[in-house]
């Protein structure tokens, strides 16, 4: 693949985002324009969060952009990894047994299909409004998800697999960590970041029941004091981050992940 080939999705994308972005500008632009007070333009909404210093809140209570971002990040990481390798080990524990496959596969695919932000009334009475409510959410999100993926990869696994690693002197441990670990991670983690954008809007929703930082948060400021820019504000630093953390994990994925490439 040539270098022109390798930069072109990234420069038709590039290209597709600043011609958008040029169009809500020159309608913003335009007097009259009632749609501009409901979605003020970037240069309005920036504008208005950058005489503030770029700090949300009221008074004593406002705290940096970099904070809300990085609470939110933190939580939604957090999540996502206590639930990544809950799920690898949930899914080998099952994996030894067929008992306890034929036992807990059922309850697995019952609580499944629950929406995270189910759980937000019963994560506030056990945790009460935290950072381990947020971490919850998100984990109940991608835990059960990522579980049945690594028991349908295990699965997936050929038999030869495992038989020429016993034939070789392996014990099961070994066979474990050395052959069906590696076979599977590519495959779960994959999942993983197919489901962050749930994980992401679960996240969002916990920190707008109550939590006085976060992006959530700051669409609930802006809902409260009926602030439309600092909505669009929120708004837009909620689609760049999640871009951002996508494009991480595809990097994880590239760079850690290297012998499914």
């Amino acid at each position: 693949m040539s270098r022109a080939d390798a930069l072109a999705p990234t420069i038709f994308g590039a290209g597709t985002l600043a011609l958008l972005l040029g169009l809500w500008e020159y309608l913003g632009a335009g007097q009259g324009v009632a749609l501009t007070s409901v979605l003020p333009p970037p240069s309005r909404f920036i504008a208005t969060v950058a005489e503030s210093g770029f700090r949300i809140g009221l008074g004593s209570q406002a705290a940096p952009l970099v904070q809300s971002v990085a609470s939110t990040f933190f939580r939604v990481f957090a999540g996502m990894a206590i639930a990544f390798i809950a799920a690898i080990v949930t899914g080998a524990a099952l994996s030894l047994s067929k008992v306890a496959t034929w036992c807990l596969t059922p309850v697995l695919y019952v609580l499944a299909p629950i929406a995270p932000i189910a759980w937000i009334p019963t994560a506030i009475v056990v945790f009460g409004i935290s950072n381990v409510t947020a971490v919850f959410i998100v984990f109940m999100g991608v835990y059960f998800i990522l579980t049945i993926a690594t028991l349908a990869e295990i699965r997936r696994l050929p038999e030869e697999f495992t038989t020429i690693a016993g034939n070789l002197g392996a014990g099961p441990a070994h066979r474990w960590f050395r052959v069906v670990l590696p076979a599977i991670l590519p495959g779960v983690f994959t999942l993983l970041r197919t489901n962050f954008i749930a994980a992401w809007m679960a996240v969002l929703v916990a920190e707008m029941v109550g939590l006085r930082d976060g992006l959530g948060a700051i669409i609930m400021m802006g809902r409260n004091l009926f602030n439309n820019e600092l909505i669009m504000f929120g708004m837009a630093i909620i689609g760049v981050s999640g871009f951002i953390v996508d494009r991480m994990l595809a990097l994880i994925a590239a760079r850690v992940l290297w012998w499914r490439i």
